[in-house]
């Protein structure tokens, strides 16, 4: 068996103490999380990260640092997630959008709201906040997507 780990990234952004997160339903169970999900075919970490808050809540994303690169495996699943994670600001709202399926709501909550029993998807959740309160904040020109085949034309950041 080979052994893929689920590349994914998330969303942190924060507006007057709270959170932009998701209320998601996941095996029939309703959870929270943060906007976050797969990193597509020839998609960059940033590119994902923008559309994915956008399918998931219909806000712009405008990322501005990278806060944490976790690795988690689930043990309901059996599967391993990378999560790359970004804080950043939300720029326009369009709530006429339809959200992903799956998606309940989009809610803005501190993380006292969210650390208060309420059912969240992963660990990671509090994690990547907790990382975004304590100001961690690594540079997006971290981040290299390699665009060409041969290493020979360049990479696109």
């Amino acid at each position: 068996m080979v052994w893929k780990p689920h590349v994914t990234v998330a969303a942190i952004a924060e507006r007057d103490g709270r959170f932009l997160v998701v209320e998601e339903e996941i095996r029939g169970r309703r959870v929270f999380n943060n906007p976050a999900g797969h990193l597509e075919p020839d998609e960059s970490f940033v590119d994902a990260v923008r559309r994915e808050a956008l399918e998931e809540t219909g806000w712009e994303f405008e990322p501005d640092a990278v806060t944490g690169i976790y690795l988690w495996k689930n043990p309901e699943v059996d599967a391993t997630f990378l999560r790359v994670a970004f804080h950043g600001h939300c720029m326009q709202h369009h709530p006429e959008r339809s959200l992903d399926t799956g998606i309940v709501a989009a809610h803005w909550l501190s993380r006292a709201e969210l650390a208060s029993g309420r059912p969240l998807r992963s660990p990671m959740v509090l994690h990547c906040i907790d990382d975004a309160l304590a100001g961690r904040r690594y540079p997006l020109d971290a981040l290299t997507h390699v665009t060409d085949l041969g290493g020979l034309l360049g990479s696109k950041r």
